[in-house]
């Protein structure tokens, strides 16, 4: 990879990318209001994260793999994140509040990835060489099933949260 201005640029701005990007997951790592339509969008965006890619990956089963060993253990990071979350009852609505931490890491393994997938072709421009498909690196693939499953399961388990508090509401 030649120095150039534009590769100067990206390594300088990079670091602000992934500092932003993290901040951004951070701020929304905090106390949040439970708002069922939410949840049943993350169910939803995150098991089509997981779908998608298996549906493409069927002729690979090694790709296939490791994708549902990355949501495999997403859904275990995610039962156990939401043991490790807080959830109210008040009179002014539902809240839950997820682990900082561990909700940071799964989504910063996305990201990381990622960042490293647009390095690549970056690093490629130019070159004959084709631009890989996502569905492609194993590596990718565990770390999209690792991040959908851990979100998808959060959605979920917020919604059956939901679903035993609307229960006991209705209880007499």
């Amino acid at each position: 990879m030649e120095l150039t201005i534009t590769t100067l640029a990206l390594l300088v701005l990079t670091p602000l990318l992934v500092w932003r990007i993290y901040t951004r997951i951070k701020s929304r790592m905090t106390r949040q209001r439970s708002i069922v339509s939410r949840h049943y969008t993350g169910v939803l965006v995150f098991g089509a994260m997981i779908l998608v890619p298996a549906a493409q990956l069927l002729g690979n089963p090694y790709n296939l793999a490791a994708l549902l060993a990355g949501a495999a253990g997403g859904i275990g990071y995610g039962v156990w994140g939401l043991k490790l979350s807080r959830f109210e009852a008040t009179q002014q609505g539902y809240w839950y509040t997820p682990n900082a931490r561990l909700g940071i890491v799964m989504a910063m393994i996305l990201v990381a990835r990622l960042l490293y997938y647009g390095i690549e072709i970056y690093a490629n421009q130019g070159k004959d060489i084709p631009t890989p498909q996502l569905t492609e690196s194993p590596l990718t693939m565990l770390c999209v099933g690792l991040t959908a499953g851990y979100f998808g399961c959060y959605s979920a388990g917020l919604l059956r949260w939901r679903r035993r508090m609307r229960k006991e509401i209705d209880a007499p």
